[in-house]
């Protein structure tokens, strides 16, 4: 545990920033995760509705920086491929 006054505030400040972080890493994950359903499903002209939504998550996650710019970028490209096939 933390002993210094400025290491408490550390503590919460990360745990605000972790809670933050986990909630568009959750519905990054959960848009792919659809995307990837419809797909499976033969449903592409759906999927192809919801990718505009799947960037733009992508695109601010990789902004905040919980995942890498390059990171949102291949995933943009293999989604985008997979909807197209």
């Amino acid at each position: 545990m933390p002993i210094t006054k400025s290491a408490k505030k550390a503590l919460r400040q990360n745990e605000k920033r972790r809670v933050h972080n986990l909630g568009y890493k959750r519905k990054m994950k959960k848009l792919v995760k659809q995307v990837k359903g419809l797909v499976i499903e033969k449903k592409k002209e759906e999927a192809k509705k919801l990718l505009p939504q799947v960037y733009k998550i992508l695109d601010k996650t990789a902004k905040v920086g919980i995942i890498k710019k390059n990171n949102a970028s291949r995933n943009k490209s293999r989604l985008t491929k997979l909807c197209d096939k």
